[in-house]
C-alpha cells in the first residue's frame, strides 16, 4: 500500500499546479528530507546523501500557490533519490 508521501507524489505527477510549500514539505518529508527553517525560507536536504548538491532544495515559506517549476523540481529529486538509493542497495548485494 502507497505511503502517504507516495500519494502525493503520484497526484503531483499529474498536476503541477495548485500546490503550497507546506505541501511540497510534506512531500519531502515523507521520503526523508529534512526541513530547516531560515528566515524567509525553507532548506531541504536528505541525511542518507548529504553530499549530492541535487538533492538540496530551498523553499519560500508562505501560504502562497508555488510555481509549477518547484514541483517539478521536488519530483525529481525524488525520483533521483530513489535511483540513488537503489543504486546503494545493488552495490551492496
Amino acid at each position: 500500500m502507497p505511503s502517504k508521501a507516495e500519494k502525493l507524489l503520484a497526484r503531483m505527477r499529474r498536476t503541477g499546479a495548485g500546490w503550497k510549500s507546506k505541501d511540497i514539505i510534506t512531500l519531502y518529508s515523507g521520503f526523508g528530507f529534512i526541513i530547516t527553517q531560515g528566515g524567509s525560507h525553507y532548506t531541504i536536504k536528505h541525511p542518507e546523501f548529504i553530499s549530492v548538491r541535487e538533492l538540496r532544495d530551498t523553499l519560500p515559506r508562505g501560504d502562497d500557490e508555488l510555481s509549477k517549476a518547484y514541483v517539478r523540481d521536488a519530483i525529481k529529486r525524488i525520483e533521483l533519490l530513489e535511483k540513488l538509493r537503489k543504486e546503494a542497495e545493488e552495490k551492496h548485494e
